[in-house]
């Protein structure tokens, strides 16, 4: 197989967890040795091991027949554990990876050091680290190429540079095949609870005046177990209903605004809404997440707006696809 092909399995496998890795990027790596695919895996959940890591331990527990004692996703423990490995136990080994790795020492080790120290036989690397202090990774190995799949990694990297800057504004739709969004859950279960990963880690959750009036939603992450997110209401009618299940949910802040300047400060912002909040933030979207369910449906309610999408990636979650896509030629 070519670098390629097992670079896309690292960018496949990291377009998973798109958005919950919040503020870092999304990351995937793919160990192969002589050939034979070891391993896949990807950057989970900020603070916990990085995408080299998890496929490195997976990759000895392949080779191993072991499974570790320990949380893969703890990068110490992970990082001790490797660094004790007989040498040359991956020395046969090449790792592709989506993500220049750190070479920094953070709230995890160094990845490139580590991948260094543990002397594989190359590392295939698809772009460079955008920040400064983060970089340098590729300087720390030896035998590396760099470049397979340059263009869709860094497609991949685009929330994660615009979060740096500005808000990156995430609008979430769910909806039939046909196109209809009204009549109750119209998500599978496994949607239902990505939406709520993502409450989970975005910075606010931007909601239309009109969609709270009528809904009455809670917008928490129940489906996950998670805090539930701030809400900003857009609306330029300040006066609610406090009774709204979203107004009493504990430890939450909820603010009503119509002033759309705080998607100027970095952040995650994801926005969850109908026709009219579409229409309000068309030129603020970055990218669009549609969550499509194989049903058909006569309710009337649609979004209802000329707008041409790039689909930049497609996956599933249970029966539903998920479309992760941003507007052009507005």
């Amino acid at each position: 197989m070519s670098d390629s092909f097992y670079m896309q399995l690292a960018i496949d496998e990291a377009w998973r967890y798109q958005g919950l890795t919040y503020p870092n990027p999304a990351v995937g790596a793919v160990i192969v040795e002589e050939g034979k695919l070891l391993s896949i895996a990807a950057h989970q959940k900020a603070g916990t091991s990085h995408a080299e890591v998890l496929a490195l331990i997976a990759a000895y527990e392949a080779k191993s027949g072991q499974k570790v004692g320990f949380d893969p996703k703890d990068a110490q423990l992970s990082h001790d554990f490797l660094l004790k490995l007989p040498p040359n136990f991956f020395a046969h080994c090449t790792i592709y990876v989506t993500l220049e790795p750190c070479s920094h020492q953070g709230k995890t080790p160094s990845c490139a050091s580590l991948i260094s120290k543990l002397q594989l036989q190359k590392t295939v690397i698809a772009t460079r680290d955008p920040i400064k202090g983060h970089d340098g990774g590729i300087e720390l190995l030896e035998n590396v190429t760099f470049g397979v799949l340059h263009e869709k990694a860094e497609m991949l990297l685009e929330p994660f540079k615009i979060w740096q800057k500005r808000a990156f504004v995430l609008y979430k739709l769910a909806q039939t095949s046909n196109g209809r969004i009204g009549g109750g859950y119209l998500s599978s279960k496994a949607s239902l609870r990505h939406v709520h990963q993502l409450r989970e880690v975005c910075d606010t959750l931007l909601i239309g005046g009109n969609t709270v009036r009528e809904d009455r939603p809670t917008l928490d992450c129940r489906f996950s177990g998670g805090r539930a997110p701030d809400v900003r209401i857009y609306s330029h009618k300040k006066e609610f209903d406090r009774e709204i299940p979203l107004f009493k949910v504990e430890g939450r802040g909820v603010e009503i605004t119509d002033d759309l300047s705080f998607l100027e400060r970095p952040s995650f912002v994801m926005v969850e809404g109908g026709e009219g909040m579409l229409r309000a933030l068309k030129k603020q979207i970055d990218w669009l997440l549609i969550y499509q369910t194989p049903k058909l449906s006569t309710n009337a309610l649609s979004y209802n707006i000329e707008m041409n999408l790039d689909f930049l990636h497609t996956g599933s979650a249970d029966v539903d696809m998920m479309i992760w896509s941003r507007q052009i030629g507005y």
